[in-house]
């Protein structure tokens, strides 16, 4: 099992770039679970005019906050910028996605990801992965994916 990571910028170890990237703190990382913190900011692609988090924008947080868990184990253990590697990682499916509100700006979502069940190849890696997100006490989103992830020959 991976030992924990604590206050990595995961964002150096995920595919997506601005505006898609989720800029998130995370204050824990392991080879079964992750948590991070985000802002809802109003220069997010994903805030509406009204100054609502989306549903779309929900879905993506948790997914780039799921797919952590298993594509941390595509660089080394001592690679804490993410630039030994490149992955790629496909959302399979989504099992399942129950909205409880719409987060506004300024709010501070905490989302949670445990993973489920993993498959390897030497090619890929396929998981279940179930997030949860709050907002203070408040559950925003409780959700189940199906990730493909592999790396991408450089």
């Amino acid at each position: 099992m991976r030992e924990p990571r604590y206050n990595i910028e995961i964002e150096n170890f995920l595919p997506h770039r601005a505006p898609m990237l989720m800029k998130c703190h995370t204050p824990y990382l392991d080879g079964e679970s992750v948590e991070t913190h985000f802002e809802v900011t109003a220069d997010n692609i994903f805030t509406n005019l009204k100054g609502e988090f989306t549903e779309g924008g929900l879905i993506e947080l948790a997914a780039q906050t799921c797919s952590t868990i298993t594509g941390q184990d595509f660089f080394e253990d001592d690679d804490l910028k993410g630039v030994g590697n490149k992955v790629v990682g496909y959302i399979s499916t989504i099992k399942k996605a129950e909205l409880f509100l719409l987060p506004e700006l300024g709010d501070i979502l905490i989302t949670k990801a445990t993973l489920i069940s993993r498959y390897d190849t030497e090619e890929m890696s396929m998981c279940t992965i179930a997030a949860t997100t709050f907002r203070n006490d408040d559950l925003v989103v409780a959700c189940a994916f199906n990730f493909l992830i592999h790396e991408v020959p450089q």
